[in-house]
């Protein structure tokens, strides 16, 4: 029996061949790299690539996948108004910091990629849903008015990914706090 310790070569085979994805996405854009490159630039060989992953498009979806999901913790700050603003905050950080627009970019490109493609744009979507499912839930079950997931989506995450994307910047917690004051109806702390 192989035992795999957390942390040993393993993982740190992973998280280099993930930044080296999130690099070249940033650098050259989807699809216009190999797994010889990724594999040069995590400083790994090739076979460890295709043993583990077995091609491009399932290497990038996982890259994705494991960006959202270590990303993006769900709070509990006790209050809707608080969960709203920590996650708002957390997503404004994430889409700005420096994997953020390669991953998204990659989330949009791997959608006409194929079915793995496709198959990991359905779990990026999926796990945002569940974030904010249990998000608003949870406010429920305080007796909290909670809006809808999709009301979540069109008024905190698409504005930031949009922004993201086109590089139409700052990405502030200003900007997160302004999100959350219009979704909720509330008077803004200051301007953004």
């Amino acid at each position: 029996m192989v035992v795999r310790r957390p942390g040993g070569r393993s993982a740190r085979v992973r998280a280099a061949v993930h930044q080296a994805v999130t690099e070249l996405v940033a650098e050259r854009g989807y699809g216009k790299f190999t797994v010889a490159d990724v594999a040069a630039r995590a400083g790994v060989a090739d076979t460890s690539v295709y043993r583990r992953w077995g091609d491009l498009e399932e290497l990038t979806a996982d890259v994705v996948i494991t960006w959202l999901t270590r990303t993006s913790p769900v709070p509990d700050t006790g209050t809707l108004d608080g969960d709203l603003r920590t996650y708002a905050a957390n997503v404004v950080r994430e889409a700005d910091g420096p994997a953020g627009p390669a991953v998204l970019r990659l989330v949009i490109a791997l959608a006409a990629a194929g079915e793995t493609g496709a198959r990991a744009r359905e779990q990026f979507l999926a796990e945002r849903s569940r974030q904010l499912r249990t998000m608003l839930d949870r406010a429920r079950a305080r007796g909290e008015e909670a809006p809808e997931v999709a009301d979540v989506v069109d008024q905190i995450l698409a504005p930031v990914y949009v922004r993201s994307l086109f590089g139409m910047g700052p990405l502030t917690g200003e900007l997160a706090d302004d999100l959350v004051d219009r979704m909720l109806g509330t008077p803004g702390r200051g301007p953004s």
